[in-house]
């Protein structure tokens, strides 16, 4: 899932080699801490923040195919 994440973020980002995606499982949920560029923040989260949702969304889908819970959390 992480692999996937990854990939989202990057298509989306103009500087890719300042992504970086640090994991942490805790009991049941996994947390995804995905860090950007500055510059690059605006376009992750989008107005109103509808790009951050739209990820959390496709995200939390995948893993509840997988009977997973995550978090995503956008680092600045």
């Amino acid at each position: 899932m992480k692999e996937l994440l990854e990939v989202i973020i990057k298509g989306l980002v103009d500087n890719k080699e300042a992504v970086s995606i640090n994991e942490k499982n805790t009991n049941e949920i996994t947390t995804y801490q995905v860090k950007v560029a500055q510059s690059d923040m605006g376009q992750i989260i989008g107005k109103q923040g509808k790009m951050a949702k739209s990820i959390r969304t496709v995200m939390k889908s995948v893993a509840s195919k997988e009977h997973k819970k995550i978090n995503i959390e956008f680092v600045g």
